[in-house]
């Protein structure tokens, strides 16, 4: 029989769970507007913004999710899942939606939504994400160091001007950092091969195990470069929509104009990858790390933390109004699907 929780560990898993990520987007952003007068800010906004670009990094920002869609379809046809094309866009939009009030939660809704509707294991669903996140994981990487390469002075600047990355370039330098970086690779290495028969150890091999299989069926499938294209289409857009909003406002359109920074895309190379790294950080909607990480970018290029904040808030306040908007569409999708299937069970 399965172990019936406490309510004190249900209550401490609610809270860290749901708590943890609010407290963090609370504390985010009040540091945030710590360094900036509101006003200053309101200004900014008040004057001398174009929308239109806006609109259109929503725009493209739709078109990323449709890609993920697409790129999800070729995973779940390997597995001899195949929900409409619809009904996936629509998991996509929801799950993204469903992010801005509990972080994490959308993922897997989603999965629950799309096994579900097909009738398949949630399991199953649920391994299929797997390659979805590592290959994610794997492409902030290869734009991380993508980054260190084309934008090294202004990685450096930003590590000279906040104290934060100073000590982690200081620690990752010392000595002692990788002889104790040895020493736990050999205690998990150690831990994993004579922790055999370990309820725990076990489960956490199989986790992975679990992990392995479900990054490997890429390679295996059908339509692997299929998918390959689609990561990367993903990938452009979101970087492009950052892009596209840079001719919003005056600051960052004049980043634009300088040949020396790329016409701009190095500069907008480095926010994207801080604000990609940020959004590892729980919170509701990326709202606190992602801002802040943008902030932190584009500082790095002579923006003022007013503009920053202007910036990023902006930006995301679209991004939020338009998954507002996906979401509302897709709990109007699913709602005539499911009156569509009655219907047909009716009939």
């Amino acid at each position: 029989m399965e172990e019936k929780k406490s309510p004190i560990k249900k209550a401490l898993g609610y809270l860290i769970r749901w708590g943890l990520p609010l407290a963090l987007t609370i504390l985010l952003v009040w540091y945030m507007f710590s360094k900036v007068h509101f006003s200053q800010m309101w200004d900014i906004l008040r004057q001398g913004v174009d929308y239109w670009w806006i609109l259109c990094a929503m725009g493209i920002s739709v078109l990323s999710h449709i890609c993920r869609a697409a790129r999800w379809r070729i995973q779940l046809r390997s597995l001899h899942i195949t929900p409409p094309f619809m009904a996936l866009c629509c998991s996509i939009f929801g799950c993204y939606a469903l992010n801005l009030v509990f972080p994490r939660l959308g993922e897997v809704w989603r999965c629950t939504y799309i096994a579900r509707r097909q009738d398949a294991p949630i399991s199953t669903v649920l391994g299929s994400m797997v390659a979805d996140r590592l290959s994610d994981t794997l492409m902030v990487l290869l734009l991380t160091i993508l980054a260190f390469i084309v934008a090294a002075p202004a990685v450096e600047a930003f590590l000279v001007k906040y104290p934060v990355g100073r000590g982690v370039v200081d620690i990752i330098s010392a000595w002692w950092f990788w002889v104790g970086a040895a020493v736990c690779c050999f205690g998990i290495w150690a831990l994993f091969h004579y922790g055999k028969g370990n309820r725990v150890i076990d489960k956490i091999r199989e986790q992975l195990a679990q992990l392995w299989n479900g990054f490997a069926d890429v390679t295996r499938m059908k339509g692997k470069w299929s998918f390959l294209i689609l990561t990367f289409a993903i990938w452009i857009c979101y970087f492009v929509q950052l892009y596209v909003a840079f001719f919003a406002f005056d600051f960052t359109r004049a980043l634009c104009s300088e040949s020396g920074l790329a016409y701009g895309l190095v500069p907008c190379l480095v926010a994207f990858v801080l604000s990609s790294i940020g959004m590892a950080i729980p919170s509701n909607g990326g709202l606190g790390p992602w801002n802040i990480a943008v902030m932190f970018g584009l500082a790095i290029y002579g923006i003022s933390e007013a503009q920053g904040t202007a910036f990023s808030m902006l930006q995301w306040s679209g991004q939020t109004v338009m998954l507002i908007l996906l979401g509302i569409f897709t709990m109007v999708y699913i709602s005539i699907s499911k009156n569509d299937k009655s219907d047909k069970k009716n009939c």
